[in-house]
């Protein structure tokens, strides 16, 4: 039953579907149809040359057969037999040929060749293959030898000539074997491979609709792009982005129409700026601020890609992520807000404050109030000059005064200043600078900035240990570095450090007082020199302030 040949009533025709995908009953039909069509061309063939032969009994017999074997292909519900009950049918198309032969044999010779339909049907059908290549021989033997037995006086020669059929028929009988067996192997290959494809497909479809359903969960708008920068995946929260940044007369636009600003909320990025387009260029960066859309709907995002990169380390694209922090933009601009106006509210009562000193001063007052007005005019100094610099800060406007200074004798004054503190919390304070290195820096500010770190790292030094403070010159720039064995920080909390206001999770854990502005007021001052400064700390360990200003 492998023949994917199907016959109908009006002749040979070549079905596009495969043989397998067609009933039971039409598979056995289809089977035995080329037989019977032979068949019918043989009766043609004796009744236009030899139609004496159509009166022969056995001839008739053999035509009638096959006509009742034929409607048994579609009469008999193979379906509800046993699965291999249809092979009845070749078993007794050897019979019914063996009869024509008989009948026919005067005028039509080879009769007997018909047995290659059910030698090929047996074989073909896959069930049975030594029995199959066993009947392949004995059956068209018996088609010869059977009737000659059947005579009497039958010579071993006689028997001996009529071997070559049922050898030939073995050998076709194998040869069908052969790759109808090959053909069965190779379909159940593909049918384990068939089935593991669609059992990673199921797997695929699942942990993409996971994915997806994940995707339309989480609070970030999620874009993922190809090396062309088309656009691969887009989560619902995106959706919404990409609509609020579409003008409103154009409901499709492209990466340049779409209302990408800048931090002022005014100036519209470059398009080779803006985060898709540097994604696709292969950049990676984390929180990169934007604003979409306009007017009161307008809102804040930082923006975060990663690319992607093939089996070959290729560029494939990029995933970008957008993280709504509207709230927290307008919370923080509302904090600098009311800072600049307490620090603003600060300057005027600190300025009386002084003036009013200074006048007292001026009086010659009693020492121990000379006294008392010192320490009064210093703390409101240092009170001023820290509103100062909040207020500067703030604005980004700090302002540096640079001047040839000697920076050793600085980072000496400094060390030399908070010996006592130092001392008072059994912490070892000491330096190691050149006896002089010159610099065209603020000396003023530069003091500030030591005496923030030093300070601090005593400070953050509660169970003692050693700070030391080394000054050097490295490549036009004068570097730094305050050094301390004290409690150390996270990395995430060194990556936040130099933030206003902040302090670390395990300095608000202790009684340690601060408000978080030395950092941010430092960090300010270096980089108004046009220097950089950084930390390296490890938790329990201890901290290292780095920073460098050019010579």
């Amino acid at each position: 039953m492998a023949n994917p040949v199907a016959w109908s009533s009006g002749g040979l025709r070549f079905f596009r579907r495969q043989f397998h995908e067609y009933s039971l009953r039409d598979r056995v039909a289809m089977s035995q149809m080329p037989l019977f069509i032979t068949t019918l061309l043989t009766v043609f063939l004796v009744w236009a040359f030899f139609p004496g032969t159509m009166g022969n009994p056995l001839f008739a017999s053999f035509v009638v057969s096959q006509l009742v074997l034929m409607g048994l292909c579609y009469v008999i519900p193979w379906e509800r037999l046993p699965f291999t009950s249809f092979l009845i049918i070749p078993l007794l198309d050897f019979i019914s040929i063996a009869v024509g032969r008989e009948g026919g044999q005067d005028s039509l010779t080879g009769i007997s060749l018909l047995a290659v339909f059910p030698v090929i049907w047996l074989c073909a059908s896959g069930y049975y293959p030594k029995t199959a290549l066993w009947l392949s021989f004995l059956a068209p033997l018996a088609i010869i030898w059977v009737p000659l037995l059947l005579k009497g006086a039958v010579t071993a020669q006689d028997l001996t000539r009529s071997l070559l059929l049922p050898v030939m028929m073995l050998g076709i009988g194998i040869s069908v074997s052969v790759l109808t067996l090959s053909m069965m192997r190779q379909q159940r290959e593909l049918e384990d491979k068939d089935a593991q494809l669609q059992a990673n497909l199921r797997t695929s479809q699942r942990q993409e609709s996971l994915l997806n359903t994940v995707l339309d969960t989480v609070h970030l708008g999620v874009l993922a792009v190809d090396a062309d920068g088309h656009d691969v995946l887009m989560n619902r929260k995106q959706r919404a982005n990409h609509l609020l940044a579409s003008p409103k007369d154009n409901p499709d636009p492209n990466e340049s129409q779409l209302l990408v600003f800048g931090p002022d909320r005014k100036t519209l990025i470059p398009v080779e700026d803006r985060p898709v387009r540097r994604a696709v260029l292969g950049e990676t960066f984390t929180d990169y601020l934007v604003w979409l859309g306009d007017g009161r709907d307008q809102r804040a995002f930082v923006t975060t890609a990663r690319a992607m990169k093939d089996s070959d380390g290729a560029f494939a694209g990029s995933v970008i992520a957008f993280s709504d922090v509207t709230d927290l933009v307008n919370a923080l601009a509302a904090k600098d807000d009311f800072v600049s106006s307490v620090s603003h509210e600060f300057r005027t009562p600190l300025t009386s404050i002084l003036g009013y000193v200074e006048i007292l001063l001026a009086d010659e007052p009693e020492e121990s109030q000379e006294e008392m007005l010192e320490i009064i005019r210093r703390n409101s100094e240092r009170l001023l000059t820290l509103v100062s610099d909040l207020l500067a800060s703030r604005n980004g406007q700090l302002i540096v005064s640079p001047h040839t200074v000697d920076v050793a004798e600085l980072v000496r004054t400094s060390v030399s200043s908070a010996l006592p503190k130092a001392t008072a919390s059994g912490v070892v304070l000491a330096a190691e600078t050149p006896d002089q290195l010159e610099a065209h820096v603020d000396g003023a500010r530069i003091s500030q900035v030591l005496d923030n770190l030093v300070s601090n790292a005593i400070k953050y030094s509660p169970d003692g240990g050693n700070v030391l403070v080394s000054l050097a010159r490295d490549d036009g720039h004068l570097e730094c570095r305050v050094t301390d064995t004290g409690m150390g920080m996270t990395p995430e909390d060194a990556s936040e450090v130099f933030a206003k206001f902040f302090r670390t999770s395990n300095v608000r854990r202790t009684a340690i007082p601060g408000v978080g502005l030395g950092l941010p007021i430092s960090k300010a001052i270096v980089e108004a020199h046009g220097g950089t400064i950084s930390v390296d700390s490890t938790l329990g360990q201890g901290t290292t302030f780095t920073f460098r200003v050019p010579v």
